[in-house]
């Protein structure tokens, strides 16, 4: 068969008439089973990114090699058909961009698709393919809705409040959860929330004693670093008035006022105790203490939805038994209030490190940091306008890309080449503050821009740490007014931090601002080390740059998709993931629930195990 896409010339045709096209020819080959010609329409540099439509997994496979192999594994199983644009395609520097929306023999999807012409013909660069609900378990949204009233009469009618009430004394009783989520915080409630409309029976655990209280708990000072329409919950997006940067006790009220307008079963001052996997029976053995009483879960699907920066990485130091003053972990920080007039020393340099700085010499605190690495600082303002403002603000909006919209663009551009988006980005931001970088080097702070100078979300999806955005507190780091002194933590004596170069540090407190570890380590906790060695290490792409070792991923390492564990799972991430990748991860669950085949595409392999 002629390759429709090679005549007329590209250039002779419109860009929805060329996006049409290679949508209707793609369709062809795919019904016909021809995963050869499929491929060919691919470039011979390329990238296929799928959100569980075909794949049943988060995968991104390369070139038209890795098209063959996707589709010669899933094709048969997955029957797509429908392809067509959901809006006219757009041209933008020989690039076509085009918006679409597919069918499967389960579920309904959306794509983007970029074209680039390549050897006389419309070739895909990148095809993001994402599944948005599964036929016949689509949520009761807009004229799905549920009616609620139940007109006419009827004897020994219920009411809302009633069934709620039954619902809620049945669970965990009577009823078991088919999925657990252990975490309370924006990931479990937003997957809680997505579970819910899904109809897939679920609860949600949490040991403090209100939902919002992992954020009310935090240091006083702690607001969002990220902008307000970067963090939008599913369903409920925050109010036009909403600030732009939440404080946390506000963030935390959201969060619990969305539990309950959500729905979504959720038990505070609930901890997990233990988890055993039970191969005969097919489910999990969970004991929990809820409200200091014993219970004990049998949810088929366990999620861990603790956190993505996992466990609280409080080093071994000498002479902490000795130290007569105050020593934690910046996890645990109260706040400022008690530590005016005294001597600080927090170790550490990226978010938790300048916000706590900050706070404590707004109160009066003789304030020290000890930096122990190269940082990555960004403005918040120059983050805003030239790093997210043109996918989340006002100007976005205006321009019709809705967070909806947004979410999409940033999951279409692959992994493996992000950082060449972020890069242009990171050196406008040198540019425009270059006054500021020039005054906190000259202090003496060690700056840097990523391995390869991609700034700071690239450092965030490789390692998750090593940055800083600044909300105030780098002025007081480069205007002297917060001590600055360089090297590693040996030992405490009573009164000070001793580092390895002889340096001592008078001290009535000492804040360990020095990360978290894998998520792996709470399964480590809960279940055992065997079954946390066999997930392997969360996060991290296998870029093979600073704190992220290789072999290359494509992926973030066991987020929101299968693992080598059967029925175990791990979520989290910011609010902006937490929103996003819930849908998908609710949406496998769903399936597993409604008894569907999901045959899984390339399962994670385990190259860490911490």
């Amino acid at each position: 068969m002629t390759d429709t896409l090679e005549r007329p010339p590209t250039d002779e045709r419109s860009a929805p008439d060329r996006a049409d096209a290679w949508l209707a020819t793609f369709e062809d080959a795919l019904t016909a089973g021809d995963v050869d010609r499929a491929a060919g329409l691919f470039a011979a540099q390329s990238f296929w990114r799928d959100l569980v439509s075909f794949s049943w997994n988060l995968t991104t496979v390369e070139n038209p090699d890795g098209v063959r192999d996707l589709l010669g594994e899933t094709l048969g199983r997955t029957r797509p058909s429908g392809f067509g644009t959901s809006e006219p395609a757009t041209e933008d520097g020989g690039v076509v961009t085009a918006w679409f929306t597919f069918e499967t023999a389960v579920g309904r999807g959306t794509g983007l698709l970029r074209l680039r012409e390549e050897d006389g013909a419309d070739r895909a660069w990148t095809l993001l393919t994402t599944l948005d609900e599964l036929k016949g378990r689509e949520e009761p949204r807009r004229t799905r809705r549920p009616m609620g009233a139940e007109h006419g009469a009827a004897r020994e009618r219920t009411t809302w409040k009633e069934r709620r009430q039954a619902e809620a004394e049945s669970l965990g009783s009577t009823t078991q959860p088919y999925v657990l989520v252990v975490g309370g915080g924006q990931g479990g409630i937003a997957l809680g929330s997505r579970l819910r409309q899904l109809g897939v029976p679920a609860l949600v655990i949490d040991k403090h004693p209100r939902p919002g209280d992992q954020w009310r708990g935090r240091y006083k000072s702690l607001c969002l670093h990220d902008p307000v329409w970067y963090d939008h919950l599913p369903y409920l997006k925050f109010p036009d008035n909403w600030p732009v940067f939440a404080p946390k006790d506000k963030i935390g009220d959201w969060l619990e006022s969305y539990v309950n307008v959500m729905e979504v079963p959720y038990w505070s001052s609930t901890e997990a105790r233990s988890a055993t996997w039970n191969e005969e029976a097919g489910e999990w053995t969970v004991e929990v203490e809820k409200e200091g009483q014993p219970l004990t879960l049998r949810p088929t699907q366990l999620v861990f939805a603790t956190g993505m920066s996992g466990k609280a990485r409080m080093p071994e130091v000498e002479g902490m038994d000795v130290f007569r003053g105050d020593v934690h972990h910046s996890s645990r920080h109260p706040g400022p209030d008690a530590y005016r007039g005294k001597r600080a020393v927090v170790i550490g340099s990226n978010n938790s490190a300048f916000d706590i700085c900050g706070a404590l010499w707004e109160n009066d605190v003789d304030v020290t940091m000890v930096q122990r690495s190269s940082t990555h600082i960004v403005k918040s303002g120059s983050l805003m306008e030239y790093g997210l403002g043109d996918l989340y603000s006002e100007r976005a909006l205006d321009a019709g890309v809705t967070t909806e919209k947004a979410d999409l663009i940033f999951a279409s551009l692959p992994y493996r080449i992000l950082h060449e988006f972020q890069i242009p980005a990171y050196e406008k931001m040198a540019e425009v503050d270059k006054d500021f970088y020039d005054r906190l080097e000259a202090a003496g702070f060690w700056l840097d821009w990523g391995d390869d100078g991609s700034g700071l979300f690239m450092k965030y999806l490789r390692r998750g740490s090593g940055y800083y955005i600044d909300v105030g507190a780098a002025d007081l780091v480069a205007d002297g007014e917060v001590k600055l002194a360089h090297g590693q933590v040996v030992r405490l004596t009573e009164d000070a931090v001793v580092l390895d170069d002889g340096t001592e540090l008078p001290a009535d407190l000492v804040v360990f601002a020095t990360g978290y570890n894998s998520m792996n380590g709470w399964v480590a906790d809960l279940i055992d080390q065997e079954t946390a060695d066999r997930l392997g290490k969360c996060w991290g792409l296998g870029s093979d740059t600073t704190k992220d070792p290789g072999p290359w991923e494509g992926e973030q390492r066991n987020m929101w998709k299968p693992t080598q564990v059967p029925n175990l799972w791990m979520h989290g991430g910011n609010l902006h993931q937490s929103r996003h990748y819930s849908l998908y991860l609710a949406l496998q669950l769903a399936a597993r629930f409604a008894g569907l085949e999901t045959p899984v595409y390339r399962l994670q392999e385990v190259h860490h195990t911490g």
